[in-house]
């Protein structure tokens, strides 16, 4: 989504696409947060509001109610009280592995269009990652998917797992942004004719913008905005309006990069972590043609979700980024220099891999659980 999380208004959007092209600045150096420990100390109280099976996305409409994927293919509108409502007309998924249903997004103008937008593996011709849009529709005695319509389908098909399929939009509400993952393919991250390792700018209704300095290559069918990423599971806007994304590294060099168009993020040529088999993979800073992330995690955190927050009920997390740890089963906050450098500021415990994480309207943080019996979580401030 670049992310939007908390439902935002055009004015704000509009704001934040006139902070990014004042904001964009380089980053001096490269901060390892690998070695921070969680607390069990938390500034917030959990309340446990509902379980789902393996849920891997949650976003929020504008009146307070989630839509929450589960991996296996199920899509449920939940009230805050716990109160699921499945959704039907929900396309077939690959449901293996790393693969499935996965993000959900809310199209910036839905209290107009009731468009939500969503990713998936689909069935057949190699697993094939697919971005769908749909108007959703909804009352008390049902909610449904009207005019699904796959906008985009990956060329060429299939892979493995890290399929990617983040969704966000830009300030203006104009553009959407989709991360693909390489697909266990690496080689494809660094191929402009392959959409694997990219991260792509699309129209809302899929087509390439006609603002593209670049010729369509290939398979790729949209405009790449940057490349050389292997696993991304984060995207999101900054409230000054500059474009982040965290991508799992393999063994270490989980990664938080700051998005410039046309940068080239250096997978598999480069990374600060190493091969599973243990061999070693040249460093960023033997390559500095590459643009090397501002923050990155060995031992790994297994970055999943991210959302900036702008509430009111933790105002001391104001700017800052929250991102779920799936292997370190933790919530961690990102938070920024004046100068604009990130770094892990704190890190919380939290007994479960945390899969995804949203700010609500009112200003509370809610997370999904990476399990079977996945726990949906709202975090309140300590009273």
């Amino acid at each position: 989504m670049v992310r939007f999380k908390t439902f935002q208004s055009k004015t704000l959007l509009a704001l934040a696409a006139v902070a990014f092209v004042a904001n964009v600045a380089a980053h001096s150096e490269s901060i390892n947060a690998g070695d921070r420990i969680a607390t069990s100390s938390q500034p917030f109280r959990t309340q446990h509001i509902a379980e789902f099976n393996t849920p891997w996305a949650l976003a929020f409409l504008p009146d307070g109610r989630m839509l929450i994927t589960e991996k296996p293919g199920q899509i449920f509108l939940v009230t805050q009280s716990g109160q699921k409502m499945p959704v039907a007309n929900v396309p077939e998924v690959l449901a293996s592995g790393q693969n499935g249903l996965l993000d959900i997004a809310v199209e910036p103008d839905f209290a107009t269009s009731s468009h939500v937008y969503f990713t998936y593996v689909e069935p057949g011709a190699g697993g094939r990652l697919v971005l769908s849009r749909a108007t959703l529709s909804a009352s008390a005695s049902g909610a449904t998917l009207v005019d699904c319509t796959a906008i985009w389908r990956q060329m060429p098909a299939g892979g493995g797992g890290q399929p990617g399929g983040i969704i966000a939009f830009d300030p203006a509400g104009n553009h959407l942004f989709l991360t693909v993952g390489d697909r266990m393919q690496p080689t494809g991250a660094q191929d402009p004719g392959q959409a694997r390792g990219k991260l792509l700018r699309l129209n809302l209704d899929g087509s390439t913008p006609s603002d593209n300095p670049h010729a369509t290559e290939g398979g790729v069918r949209a405009q790449t905005w940057t490349t050389g990423h292997r696993n991304p599971y984060g995207l999101a806007f900054a409230p000054d309006g500059r474009l982040w994304l965290h991508e799992m590294g393999p063994r270490g060099g989980d990664e938080f990069n700051l998005i410039e168009p046309d940068r080239n993020y250096g997978w598999p040529v480069v990374s600060n972590g190493d091969n599973y088999n243990g061999t070693a993979i040249p460093r960023h800073a033997t390559r500095p043609e590459f643009a090397a992330p501002a923050v990155y995690w060995t031992p790994v955190i297994a970055p999943a979700g991210l959302a900036f927050y702008e509430g009111a009920l933790f105002p001391e997390w104001r700017g800052s980024a929250l991102i779920g740890g799936l292997r370190v089963q933790s919530l961690v906050r990102v938070g920024f220099r004046a100068g604009g450098q990130p770094d892990e500021v704190e890190r919380w415990d939290m007994g479960a891999r945390i899969r995804d994480v949203a700010v609500a309207p009112d200003g509370a943080v809610w997370v999904i659980e990476d399990s079977s019996q996945g726990g949906l979580v709202r975090l309140t401030p300590v009273k």
